[in-house]
């Protein structure tokens, strides 16, 4: 796939914005388990905002989104509003489910958002779902299904892919290889290492491997190849190479990553690759660029005092919404 960046076509302070709201939402996600108020696991983005907001920017409001545990960056970038996402992980009645789903599991129906999943891999077989129905109907939507580097390993993925070639099915397989399932290096899960979109090979599904620390590079190939799964072709599967700037979660200190790598990485921060583009270039100057990042920081100082204010589930609806 050529990859070939035009700042023309796009509209740069809303992506640049986004990508700003990623990284401050989930730097007071962070704040907000040190203390206490989001419990459980919590897997943040950091680091990885380009390939959210690259990839589904280019989809349209009837597209179907599935998301992996990781997934409050794909929910921001969907649209989901900050403040509902906030109150969710922390368990608060006006969260996206009540407070019921938390990090792992957000939602929304209207945003054609369905859901975060826990199981590596479980969110896979659902999306090729969601695309069988699609093309039973005869409508013309796509499926974008993202997952890491350690589902590729799993049983559900390569029959997932199996079916979905066959079907011809209108699904984008869309893995983000952050090098580490939980402290395992990529190299050591998978015999073909670093290269896992190789793994399409086998099924007939167009694949490619693409730069995830850059929007511009996620952004034009997965235009390319929603194109090509909505004309009815079938199938892609692209690879972006991130990395994640954080441990796999919370309670995880990364004491396993060498110092280096991770520095190395992070002279790659897609928020600051993307910034310096733009001052470069010209596109935009240091106050507008300022403006956005007040603006992000704003919204996530709301998000969080909506989550402080937002009561507590009612212990009545406990059995709410439990099949019996």
């Amino acid at each position: 796939m050529k990859v070939a960046p035009n700042l023309e076509q796009i509209d740069i302070a809303a992506d640049f914005g986004q990508m700003l709201l990623i990284r401050r939402f989930e730097e007071a996600s962070a704040r907000l388990y040190t203390q206490g108020k989001i419990r459980g696991f919590l897997h943040l983005y950091i680091g990885e905002e380009a390939i959210a907001v690259g990839s589904i920017a280019v989809l349209q409001g009837d597209d179907y989104v599935v998301s992996s545990y990781r997934d409050h960056g794909h929910a921001l970038a969907r649209g989901m509003e900050p403040s509902v996402v906030m109150a969710e992980l922390c368990g608060k009645a006006t969260g996206s489910s009540g407070g019921r789903g938390c990090s792992m599991h957000l939602f929304d129906a209207s945003r054609r958002f369905m859901g975060g999943y826990a199981i590596v891999g479980g969110q896979i077989p659902i999306a090729v779902g969601l695309a069988f129905a699609i093309k039973y109907k005869r409508e013309n939507q796509v499926v974008l299904c993202f997952f890491g580097d350690g589902a590729v390993g799993e049983g559900a993925f390569h029959e997932s892919m199996n079916l979905a070639a066959l079907w011809k099915l209108p699904i984008l397989f869309f893995l983000e290889n952050n090098l580490y399932g939980m402290g395992s290096r990529v190299e050591q899960m998978h015999s073909s290492g670093r290269d896992l979109y190789l793994a399409a090979e086998p099924y007939g599904i167009p694949a490619a491997q693409i730069d995830g620390m850059d929007l511009l590079a996620v952004r034009d190939a997965t235009t390319e190849a929603v194109n090509r799964v909505r004309s009815g072709s079938g199938p892609v599967f692209l690879e972006a190479m991130t990395y994640r700037f954080r441990g796999h979660s919370m309670s995880d200190p990364a004491t396993y990553r060498d110092i280096t790598e991770s520095e190395d990485w992070k002279q790659k921060d897609p928020l600051e690759r993307f910034k310096g583009l733009l001052l470069e270039e010209g596109h935009m100057n240091l106050g507008e660029i300022e403006l956005l990042e007040s603006e992000a920081m704003a919204a996530v100082e709301e998000a969080v005092r909506f989550a402080d204010a937002s009561p507590e589930p009612d212990i009545a609806s406990l059995s709410d919404h439990v099949y019996a």
